[in-house]
C-alpha cells in the first residue's frame, strides 16, 4: 500500500504503482507516472509528464522534469519528455531536465548513484551503474556510458560523450570527449592519465580482456606519433577486442568535430 502524506500534493492524472511513499510537501505533476516502490523524501517536486520506474529513493529537494534553463521559455513553452529507469538513488538538490524539443527525451537509466547538487540538462543520456559526485554539472545533449564514475564538482561542456567505465577526477573541466576505460583529470583542456584499473574491474573484465586494453593504451596514448593516427591504425588491424574498439570509435568519431566533441557533429540545426 502507498504512503502519501497529507501535505504532498499529487495532480489527479498522475499515476503512482504500488507501494510508492510520497513525503511531506512533495508535488507531484499532471501525467507523471511513478513506478512500484518508490521513495519520495520530503519537498521533491515531479514534472510533468516524467516517466520513472521502480525501487527510486529521491532525496530532499530534488526539482525533476521541470522546464530546461534557456532564454525564452514562456508558459506555454513545449517541451519533451524526461525517463528514469529503475533503482536510481537521486540525492538532495538534484535537478534533471526534460528534452527542449517536443520528440526528445532526456535519459536515465539504472542503479545510478546522483551525489547531491547534481545538474543533469536537457536531452542528456545517462546509461547504468553511474556515479556522479556532489556538484558536479552536465551540460545539455552530453552522453554518459555505463560505469563512468564523475568525481565531485566535475564540469563537463554540451555535446560531450563521456566513454564507459571512465573515471573524472575532482574538478576537472571536460571540453572534449573521453575514451573509455580511462582515468581523466585537468581543467580546459583535460588531459588523459591512465587506464582507470578499478573501472575494469567494476565493469567485470577478464584478465584477457584488461591486458587487451591496458596494450591498446600504450598503443594509443604513449607512442609519439598522434593520436588519431594510432588510433585509425588500429581499427585498421580488424578483429580487434570490443573494448578496444569502443576505445578507438570514441577517439575516431571525436576526430569528426573540431572540438572532438562527436556528439555536436549531429546536432539539430538552430539548436
Amino acid at each position: 500500500m502507498s504512503k502519501i502524506h497529507p501535505t504532498a500534493v499529487i495532480d489527479s492524472s498522475a499515476q503512482l504503482g504500488k507501494d510508492v511513499v510520497v513525503g511531506p510537501h512533495c508535488f507531484i505533476d499532471a501525467g507523471a507516472i511513478i513506478g512500484n516502490d518508490c521513495i519520495f523524501d520530503a519537498n521533491v517536486v515531479i514534472g510533468k509528464n516524467v516517466k520513472i520506474g521502480k525501487k527510486n529513493i529521491f532525496y530532499p529537494g530534488c526539482v525533476i522534469g521541470r522546464n530546461p534553463q534557456m532564454l525564452g521559455v514562456t508558459p506555454d513553452s513545449v517541451f519533451g519528455q524526461l525517463e528514469i529507469g529503475n533503482e536510481n538513488i537521486i540525492r538532495e538538490f538534484v535537478t534533471i531536465h526534460p528534452s527542449i524539443y517536443p520528440d526528445g527525451k532526456t535519459i536515465v537509466g539504472n542503479n545510478n548513484m546522483i551525489m547531491i547538487g547534481v545538474h543533469i540538462g536537457h536531452d542528456c543520456i545517462i546509461e547504468d551503474k553511474t556515479v556522479l559526485s556532489n556538484g558536479t554539472q552536465v551540460s545539455g545533449h552530453c552522453k554518459i556510458e555505463t560505469g563512468v564514475w564523475l568525481s565531485g564538482v566535475v564540469l563537463i561542456h554540451q555535446f560531450i560523450t563521456i566513454g564507459k567505465w571512465s573515471y573524472a577526477a575532482g574538478f576537472a573541466g571536460i571540453n572534449h570527449d573521453v575514451p573509455p576505460f580511462v582515468i581523466v583529470s585537468g581543467h580546459y583542456p583535460p588531459e588523459i592519465r591512465m587506464i582507470n584499473k578499478r573501472g575494469l574491474v567494476r565493469a567485470g573484465l577478464t584478465e584477457d580482456q584488461q591486458r587487451e586494453i591496458n596494450d591498446a593504451f600504450k598503443f594509443l596514448f604513449k607512442s609519439k606519433t598522434p593520436l588519431l593516427e594510432n588510433a585509425k591504425a588500429l581499427a585498421a588491424k580488424g578483429g580487434l577486442d570490443e573494448n578496444v574498439k569502443a576505445m578507438t570509435d570514441s577517439i575516431i568519431n571525436s576526430s569528426e568535430h573540431r572540438f572532438g566533441r562527436y556528439l555536436e557533429s549531429l546536432r539539430r540545426k538552430g539548436h
